[in-house]
């Protein structure tokens, strides 16, 4: 008879300590300054989903794929658009089979000048893998990834941040400069495992500063997009507001078949001119926010 597992208030006190110190934010990345005296440093993101989220599902349904779709056809060429007007380079974290689906879109934004990072195969959920499919996946995804942009990701966004047991363990074996799925900080810190350091730097997101939480639509469930464009520019100004009176990091997550619509896009426009009038902002890539606290962590 094989004996029951024990319930968590039953665990000895070395596994509830090995399970929080898995991943564990570290010492904080947070720099003594940005570059060029910046007070601030601001990193757009895009997680180019596209038609990943039913594919994943195994859904069928032509209209749930024209959904993703949409973020292909108008919204990534509107984001194009606005970022070259404003002069500004962004983080596009891209699943593979999005990036096999669309290879001229990659193309064109690592054209622009803005970083491809690897962001699952097709919108797996971790923690439901076994590890070495996990692992397999990832690797796929990043070779995938560095042919379409002619260069290799420096970092990684899981799918819906779902960050399994053995995520860390990847990341560390593709020697990534970053991570940007977890959440212990409002600014960048060192990942931690058990204790030791890892040298990888964690770009922290937060699901207030994510488009889908207010936007995402099912139909046949009670998820319905309540929230108005202008109550979300308030939370991300709040957010941002709050960034630049603490001297740190902005980092704001979106979705091109979210974000990218006629009535939402506007609330992004209106953000940035915001940031750019408060004045002291650095806008960056991930890659570029995560070069910058390494190089202090180097030099520590």
């Amino acid at each position: 008879m094989t004996p029951q597992t024990p319930e968590p208030w039953q665990w000895p006190e070395q596994t509830w300590r090995r399970i929080v110190q898995r991943a564990r934010a570290g010492r904080s990345l947070k720099p003594a300054s940005w570059p060029e005296g910046a007070r601030c440093a601001v990193a757009l993101s895009f997680d180019a989903d596209h038609e990943t989220i039913p594919l994943r599902d195994a859904d069928e349904s032509p209209m749930r794929i024209s959904q993703g779709q949409y973020g292909n056809r108008q919204g990534t060429p509107r984001i194009h658009r606005l970022l070259e007007r404003e002069s500004i380079p962004a983080t596009f974290f891209y699943p593979a089979v999005s990036a096999l689906l669309h290879p001229d879109e990659v193309r064109a934004t690592a054209a622009g000048g803005h970083e491809i990072g690897i962001h699952s195969w097709i919108h797996e959920v971790n923690t439901s893998l076994p590890r070495e499919a996990e692992r397999e996946l990832t690797l796929r995804a990043r070779d995938v990834l560095a042919k379409a942009a002619g260069r290799e990701p420096v970092g990684i966004r899981t799918a819906s941040w779902d960050f399994s047991v053995n995520t860390l363990d990847i990341i560390r074996e593709l020697q990534l400069l970053y991570d940007s799925s977890l959440m212990a900080d409002d600014d960048p810190y060192e990942l931690e495992d058990q204790g030791r350091p890892t040298g990888i730097v964690e770009l922290p997101p937060e699901w207030i500063r994510d488009d889908a939480v207010y936007f995402n639509m099912l139909r046949f469930s009670g998820l319905r997009p309540y929230t108005p464009p202008s109550a979300v520019g308030e939370i991300f100004t709040a957010e941002f507001d709050g960034a630049w009176q603490e001297g740190g990091l902005f980092l704001l997550t979106m979705h091109p078949h979210i974000i990218g619509h006629r009535s939402r896009l506007p609330l992004l426009e209106r953000r940035i001119r915001h940031m750019k009038a408060t004045r002291g902002c650095w806008f960056a890539t991930h890659a570029q926010v995560a070069e910058w606290c390494k190089s202090g962590l180097v030099s520590q």
